[in-house]
């Protein structure tokens, strides 16, 4: 499957603001927005000053935007589009939650990593079971009452000893659940709008594919 492989701080720079795509090193004076605040390329300065967005350029900027952010693909990212259309409530707040519910985001979320790409590649190496059973796909979708546990081989590695002794409640959204001693997070309710903490305008995302 195709994946995007240059500098992720490309990414950050084209949207113009931080996607926290490489963890502690978005909060340091290394991250390239800080540094660089333009668009990459020959033209980012320039197009910087004298651009106009459109309508469709700014509905397209935000679906961007949150494919980024998330790691996912057009085509995955469409079909969880295509899946929020379908359920009851807001299609938008639908969307996010979806994506929020990634077994990656969860893992993210509940700081056994610091990035989401971090995370897809602990889940993808086995790293973790949930419900006692081990899954290592990214994208699985987890429920309320879900277990998420670092599996019992992975618990004596390094990284999941210092991992442990940062883990803290205080950046926890409400909707997650951790027991540190236990190496395990639990999902309490599906996310709402109000609970997920991303700077996105999904009203946006909408319009773009209600084109």
């Amino acid at each position: 499957m195709a994946r995007y492989t240059d500098a992720v701080c490309k990414l950050c720079r084209r949207e113009g603001q931080k996607l926290f795509l490489k963890g502690d090193r978005c909060l340091s004076p290394k991250c390239a927005v800080d540094r660089r605040p333009f668009a990459p390329g020959d033209h980012g300065r320039k197009n910087a000053m004298r651009r106009k967005v459109s309508e469709y350029g700014m509905q397209l900027r935000e679906k961007q935007k949150a494919r980024r952010m998330y790691g996912v693909l057009e085509r995955q990212f469409r079909g969880y589009f295509e899946e929020a259309s379908r359920r009851k409530g807001l299609t938008g707040s639908t969307l996010l939650g979806l994506l929020e519910s990634r077994l990656d985001n969860v893992v993210y979320r509940l700081g056994f990593a610091d990035s989401r790409s971090q995370a897809r590649q602990l889940v993808r190496h086995g790293h973790f079971v949930v419900n006692g059973t081990k899954t290592d796909i990214p994208s699985f979708l987890v429920s309320p009452g879900d277990v998420i546990t670092v599996r019992e081989r992975s618990r004596s590695t390094t990284y999941f000893k210092e991992r442990t002794q940062m883990l803290s409640t205080g950046n926890l959204p409400s909707w997650l659940v951790i027991d540190s001693a236990a190496m395990a997070g639990s999902v309490l309710n599906d996310p709402t709008r109000e609970e997920i903490a991303v700077p996105l305008n999904e009203q946006l995302i909408v319009e773009y594919y209600s084109r």
